[in-house]
């Protein structure tokens, strides 16, 4: 059953993952697309037209950093990976629910529930969890990240999960990314890729 309360499918990104004359032009392209969809004649149709035009949006920024044309690919180091995956799990002490993640190199996804009345903004739990795994890639990476250079890229790209089977569809294409842009199979394992027991196609 699809509980009440808010699930989103939450995308983070390094510092630089993205050259910011790419970034400009798709964030170009959503504004005039939401610009048009308000335009559509009835509040259905309206709320429709954002929804597509939100979703092309993570569809060519997903693409854009799954290319990796340019930064950093620190979350492929297995230790920062591990550190990574387990504060995300940590986040359901905090009472939200980790449906499913997958981290790929420069960049991760990953669906948090966040149970109705919680207290807790997730825009407060995302600048937790940045500030927390980036204390910890700093330390493991001894220097090779600059003092003054961010770890993670501010902020994130979130897109609404409406109902059950669209977590369904999520989940299958987050835990299949590894395999599509053809990385090493360690990609499709723990600690890049996880599903709860729960959420786990049957």
């Amino acid at each position: 059953m699809f509980s009440s309360g808010d699930t989103l499918l939450l995308t983070l990104r390094l510092a630089g993952s993205v050259p910011a004359r790419a970034g400009r032009e798709l964030q170009e392209q959503r504004v005039a697309a939401q610009q048009a969809a308000r335009t559509v004649a009835s509040a259905n149709e309206a709320l429709a037209a954002h929804r597509q035009a939100e979703k092309r949006f993570f569809a060519g920024f997903d693409a854009l950093l799954d290319a990796a044309p340019t930064g950093p690919a620190y979350l492929g180091k297995e230790k920062i990976a591990e550190a990574v995956a387990g504060e995300l799990l940590m986040l359901e002490e905090q009472g939200l629910r980790v449906p499913c993640f997958v981290l790929l190199p420069n960049h991760l996804h990953a669906v948090l529930h966040q149970p109705a009345g919680h207290s807790l903004s997730l825009y407060k739990t995302v600048e937790l969890l940045h500030q927390r795994t980036a204390a910890l890639a700093r330390r493991m990476l001894r220097g090779q990240l600059p003092a003054q250079a961010d770890f993670w890229h501010p902020g994130f790209h979130e897109l609404p999960v409406l109902d059950a089977a669209e977590l369904q569809r999520v989940q299958t294409y987050l835990l299949g990314h590894a395999q599509r842009l053809k990385l090493p199979a360690r990609y499709g394992e723990w600690p890049y890729a996880y599903a709860a027991p729960s959420a786990r196609a049957t």
